[in-house]
C-alpha cells in the first residue's frame, strides 16, 4: 500500500518552523510496510490544499495530513477534506465535551471559535487528542483513506502512536523490521564501497546507507509475514556488516547515540574523562553531558579559546604556541595532556582548529582541525580537514572527537591484559 503526506501551514513554507512531522511520519509508515513516493507542504489556502489533496487521493491509498485543525479562520484542513469527500460537517458532542474539559482543567473558558474544532466530517472515525483541543479523524473515502492529525508534534506523535499506528497495522499483510548498524570513524564513500556488493545484490532485505555528522548509518530492512520472519532475514546481514566494519560499529540499537556509546565505554572501564575545547566552544562537552548518568565519569570541561587560556589552564608551552601555532598537532597534544593532569582524569580529549568562515591561510585553511586523545598516559593526535559552514565544521569536530576517544579506549584495552601492558 502507498501512503502520502501533506503538511499544512504557511509557517512551514516561510521557514518559521522546521517540518519534523514529515520525517517522523515517514519513519513510522516505512516500519509498517507502507511505501511513500510523495510528500507535499502547502500553505493555509483552501483552494491550493484542495488541489493537492485531490491529486494525492488519485495516486495514493492513504493520505496523512498534519496541521490546519486549529480554531482560527486559516485552519482549513478539515473543511477541505470534508468538501473533497462530499461529507457535511456536524457537531461531534464527545469532542465538544473534551474541549470543555480541557479548558476547565486549566481554569479557563473556551472562546466561540474553539467549537469549530468539534465540527467534524460526517461518518469520520474520531481520534481523541489527549494533549490539545483538536481531535484527529480518519475519513474512509472511496478512493483513499484520509488521516487528519494536529500539527504540533507533541499532539501528532501521541495520536499517531495511540490511534493511527494500530489502524494502519491492520491494513497491511506484511511486517517490516529494520536494524541500523551505526558506524563511526569511517567516511560515507568508504562505507558505501565496503558494502557495494551487498547493495547490488539486495532484494529482501534491502540495505541503505545514511550519512550523519561524523557517522554512517546502514539500515537493513526486511519484510515478512510476521516480525519473527522479518528479523530472521535481517540478522545475517547485520552479522556480515559487523564482521566487515569491526570496531567501527558502535551500536545496532536505535536509542544509542555515539555519545551514549562512548559514555557507556568509559563507565564500563571505570575511566574518568575531561574535555579541552577551542573551536568547538563546548560542543563536545554538551554532547557528553546530554547522556544521563554521565556524572559518574565526566570530570570537567574547559573552553580555552585564547592562547592565554591554553597556557594558563592547560599548561600549553609558550614556545609551542609561538613556533607551531594554536592550531597544530603539538598544541592539541599538550592541551590533552594538560587537561588530564590538571583535572586528574584518566582520559582527555582536546580540539583545536579553524572553524571559519575567516582565519584560514594557505598553510592552515578553514576546516583544519587537530584532535588529541589521552588515555592513561598514551596520546594520539589526528589531523582533520572538514568542509562546510562554521557550524558544520564544529559539529564534525565534536563527532570526530567522540569517535577518536572511543577508538583510543578500545585500542588501549586491546593492549592490556589483566590490567598490565602486554
Amino acid at each position: 500500500m502507498t501512503v502520502e503526506f501533506i503538511c499544512v501551514g504557511t509557517e512551514i513554507l516561510l521557514g518559521s518552523i522546521v517540518n519534523t512531522n514529515a520525517a517522523y511520519l515517514s519513519e513510522k509508515c516505512a516500519a509498517l510496510g507502507l511505501s511513500c513516493y510523495y510528500q507535499t507542504v502547502v500553505g493555509d489556502n483552501e483552494e491550493r490544499l484542495t488541489f493537492v489533496l485531490k491529486m494525492a487521493m488519485e495516486r495514493s491509498d492513504i493520505v496523512i495530513l498534519s496541521g490546519g485543525l486549529g480554531p482560527t479562520e486559516d485552519d482549513l484542513t478539515k473543511e477541505a477534506a470534508a468538501n473533497v469527500c462530499g461529507r457535511a460537517l456536524k457537531m461531534h458532542e464527545p469532542s465538544k465535551l473534551a474541549i470543555e474539559r480541557f479548558f476547565a482543567e486549566r481554569g479557563t473558558t473556551p472562546t466561540d471559535n474553539n467549537w469549530k474544532q468539534a465540527m467534524l466530517p460526517e461518518g469520520a472515525i474520531v481520534m481523541e487528542n489527549r494533549n490539545g483541543t483538536a481531535p484527529g479523524m480518519i475519513i474512509e473515502a472511496d478512493s483513499a483513506r484520509l488521516i487528519l492529525l494536529p500539527g504540533p508534534p507533541r499532539e501528532l506523535i501521541a495520536m499517531f502512536e495511540e490511534s493511527v499506528e494500530p489502524y494502519l497495522a491492520k491494513l497491511t499483510n506484511q511486517v517490516i523490521c529494520s536494524k541500523t548498524v551505526k558506524i563511526c570513524g569511517v567516511g560515507e564513500s568508504r562505507a558505501e564501497t565496503m558494502v557495494k556488493d551487498l547493495i547490488d545484490a539486495q532484494q529482501n532485505p534491502t540495505i541503505a546507507t545514511y550519512a550523519k555528522s561524523g557517522e554512517v548509518h546502514i539500515r537493513v530492512t526486511a519484510n515478512g509475514e510476521d516480525k519473527k520472519a522479518a528479523l530472521k532475514l535481517v540478522k545475517p546481514v547485520v552479522k556480515e556488516l559487523k564482521s566487515r566494519f569491526g570496531n567501527a560499529v558502535y551500536s545496532t540499537e536505535e536509542d544509542i547515540t555515539l555519545e551514549k556509546a562512548v559514555a557507556e565505554l568509559l563507565s564500563a572501564n571505570k575511566l574518568t574523562v575531561t574535555c579541552a575545547e577551542s573551536c568547538t566552544g563546548g560542543m563536545l562537552s554538551a554532547r557528553l553531558v546530554s547522556v544521563p548518568g554521565i556524572s559518574d565519569v565526566y570530570k570537567t570541561g574547559v573552553i580555552t579559546y585564547s592562547n592565554k587560556a591554553k597556557r594558563r589552564l592547560l599548561g600549553v608551552k609558550k614556545s609551542t604556541l609561538q613556533k607551531e601555532g594554536a592550531v597544530s598537532a603539538k598544541t592539541a597534544e599538550e592541551m590533552a595532556k594538560g587537561a588530564a593532569l590538571t583535572f586528574k582524569a584518566d582520559a582527555a580529549v582536546s580540539i583545536t582548529g579553524i572553524a571559519g568562515p575567516d582565519g584560514g591561510t594557505e598553510e592552515k585553511p578553514v576546516g583544519l582541525v587537530y584532535i588529541a586523545c589521552y588515555v592513561k598516559g598514551n596520546v594520539i593526535v589526528k589531523k582533520y580537514q572538514f568542509t562546510g559552514t562554521r557550524d558544520m565544521v564544529r559539529e564534525a569536530s565534536a563527532s570526530a572527537a567522540l569517535s577518536l576517544l572511543r577508538e583510543c579506549i578500545l585500542e588501549y584495552y586491546s593492549k592490556v591484559t589483566f590490567g598490565k601492558e602486554e
